[in-house]
């Protein structure tokens, strides 16, 4: 008597059987992946060529945020200063720290120092820190606390839902212009929600949902 399925089918089970097991590997990886600080940036803390404290100049100093970070409220990106801008200070404060040799040294020879890039967002999401800066959104909303970090880390995901879910609700976040840099602010939820919702409205906030707002 004949076979009632071909040969081949004997195999097929197995088959079956490792691309089941192959793509539950792949999935089990994806979502271990992508839901992880490695994805999301969430604690990244790199060693910088240069020490350099937020806690004791934003904080201890009470240093303007816009001192340093002096294009934030212009420009689409937040610029990292130059030496010159260390040395207005340091040419007379701790002028000759051996922790701030690499400041005078790009001081002089005019070479930036090179950073290690912190925050970010991928190539192909489009971000304008003026925009957002103008209209009442404070650093600590997407930087965290950072006034009070000795060394800077990446605080929040920064992900597609953590900008979609403030796009959604942009009133829980926004404040006064005046307020924008005092980074210890507390307002408790019901003021904030009153306040947020007629800066809203006296601002004609619209914050876009649509997917080209930041996929350009």
């Amino acid at each position: 008597m004949s076979d009632i399925f071909p040969k081949w089918t004997n195999s097929l089970p197995l088959k079956v059987g490792i691309g089941a097991a192959l793509l539950g590997t792949f999935a089990l990886g994806a979502v271990w992946y992508y839901f992880t600080p490695k994805y999301t940036r969430v604690g990244y803390k790199p060693t910088q060529p240069v020490a350099f404290s937020h806690d004791i100049h934003a904080n201890q100093l009470q240093i303007d945020c816009r001192y340093c970070h002096n294009n934030v409220d212009k420009s689409w990106f937040s610029n990292v200063p130059a030496a010159n801008t260390c040395m207005n200070c340091h040419s007379i404060v701790l002028k000759d720290s051996p922790k701030l040799e690499l400041v005078r040294q790009s001081y002089t020879t005019s070479k930036p120092i090179e950073w290690v890039q912190i925050h970010k967002v991928p190539d192909y999401v489009y971000f304008n820190h003026s925009v957002h800066v103008s209209r009442g959104i404070s650093c600590v909303e997407c930087h965290g606390q950072i006034n009070h970090m000795d060394e800077v880390y990446h605080a929040k995901p920064l992900s597609m839902s953590f900008c979609v879910d403030c796009h959604r609700n942009p009133e829980l976040a926004l404040r006064d212009p005046k307020d924008v840099y005092n980074l210890d602010l507390k307002v408790d939820a019901e003021k904030q929600l009153k306040s947020g919702l007629k800066l809203a409205h006296d601002w004609k906030v619209n914050a876009s949902q649509n997917c080209s707002a930041c996929h350009r």
